[in-house]
């Protein structure tokens, strides 16, 4: 442990703070973090924590639902332009056009969303439990946005119903090409290829496995191959390599890289214990409103992932 990490762990205990970080954060985050986990993980975390400061290692829509569901806590996010390209391509009134064009549908949100855009929806989802929600809403017609390949993905697991979708997606994944699998496959024949459901239909054609990161990092730990091709997050494959040195992880395109992810710097957690360092503040009704989305989602005992 360098002296920058000891430095945040005394800073820590003195402030009697709880440090949550995303799978996709550098290893030297994840080391320090209290819990490492998804998106919605991180936020349940955050529910559930004594502690009053919490410091969100991620990105902002992820330090939002930590607010959302925490309404009491301080949550700072280290790292303030550490921003989602996907959250970003969908804006409030772009559901409510959505609404107007399909009255009878069932608007599902995915995590990876603004505050603003969960509560101009009717309930939330994670990639984990999309597939399960839709398929328990009783419409028959679900608007599901904002990831149009986590959409597709859940529309063909769910044939009965429509789902209309909206023209959003991750960057990051939406890089991976068919052509990328291929070449891995070709490159280490055998291994297992595990994808994210945020990847493109042709891809999850080509896949293996498909699951949210969690079930990604779940399934490689626990499967018998000696070797894995991992379609998700370079941070996913610098934690297996940490957690399973006996068994070898490759990424299936270096494209695979959040720049956002990586924004948070060791530097910058210690400076946002040291000045509070950037504290979420929401509108009040916006989040009663988005925390409605949310608890939906937990009532119907769907969550994770």
């Amino acid at each position: 442990m360098n002296p920058l990490q000891k430095e945040i762990l005394k800073l820590k205990r003195e402030k009697d703070a709880l440090i949550l970080a995303h799978y996709y954060q550098t290893m030297d985050i994840q080391e320090i973090a209290d819990h490492v986990g998804d998106s919605f993980e991180l936020a349940r975390r955050a529910r559930e924590a004594r502690e009053g400061l919490l410091v969100l290692c991620g990105v902002r829509f992820m330090a939002e639902s930590a607010k959302i569901l925490s309404p009491e806590k301080t949550v700072l996010l280290p790292a303030p332009d550490a921003g989602c390209p996907m959250a970003d391509m969908i804006e409030p009134h772009d559901v409510l056009r959505l609404r107007r064009e399909y009255p009878d549908a069932a608007v599902v949100c995915y995590v990876n969303s603004s505050a603003a855009v969960k509560a101009a929806s009717d309930i939330c989802c994670t990639s984990a439990s999309a597939v399960r929600i839709v398929r328990a809403l009783p419409q028959r017609r679900i608007i599901f946005i904002p990831d149009q390949n986590l959409g597709a993905y859940v529309a063909s697991q769910v044939p009965e119903k429509e789902i209309i979708l909206f023209d959003g997606f991750c960057p990051t994944h939406h890089r991976v090409t068919e052509s990328d699998v291929i070449a891995a496959r070709k490159a280490r024949p055998g291994a297992p290829v595990l994808v994210h459901p945020e990847c493109r239909p042709e891809v999850l054609a080509r896949a293996d496995y498909i699951g949210s990161t969690s079930g990604i990092l779940d399934r490689a730990e626990r499967g018998d191959e000696p070797e894995y091709l991992i379609g998700t997050e370079t941070g996913v494959v610098e934690r297996l390599r940490a957690r399973v040195p006996g068994k070898r992880f490759y990424i299936i395109t270096p494209q695979l890289f959040c720049p956002n992810m990586k924004k948070t710097r060791l530097i910058n957690v210690r400076d946002s214990l040291l000045y509070n360092e950037y504290e979420i503040t929401l509108d009040d009704d916006e989040m009663d409103m988005a925390r409605g989305s949310l608890e939906k989602m937990i009532e119907m005992g769907l969550h994770g992932g």
